[in-house]
């Protein structure tokens, strides 16, 4: 009895999200022709596009740039890659001269910064915070 209610709503719901994206395919396709065939022959003397070269830039932006997916920023496209490497790269620098930084002080001034560090962002102290330089 449960496999009979599970086929009968895939066979509701089946035609209800293909109408759905087909919906939603002809109206961004249509918002994007539009606002082509607006702006950029009047800017840039582009020639305007039919609603199916507009579909086509939306597929292409999704394959160039992995957008509109609804899971999350950090989906594995290249847009997310790439951002990770940038805030990695960040991250290192940015530690590097702290470390910098903190080799220069007195063990009794290292111990200050760090315990201002701890009051402001509530870090826990590390395993290899007590070794010196």
């Amino acid at each position: 009895m449960k496999n009979r209610n599970k086929y009968l709503k895939m066979l509701v719901f089946a035609p209800v999200g293909i109408a759905g994206l087909a919906l939603f395919t002809f109206i961004c396709g249509e918002i994007v022709r539009r606002l082509w065939n607006w702006l950029l022959p009047a800017l840039f003397g582009l020639p305007a596009i039919s609603f199916w070269q507009a579909v086509g830039l939306l597929v292409l932006a999704r394959i160039l740039f992995g957008g509109f997916g609804g899971r999350g920023r950090h989906d594995g496209g290249i847009g997310a890659r790439v951002s990770d490497r940038i805030a990695d790269r960040i991250a290192d620098r940015v530690a590097d001269r702290v470390g910098e930084r903190v080799q220069g002080l007195s063990p009794e001034e290292r111990e200050r910064f760090t315990q201002r560090l701890r009051e402001r962002w509530g870090a826990a102290p590390t395993s290899n915070e007590n070794s010196g330089p």
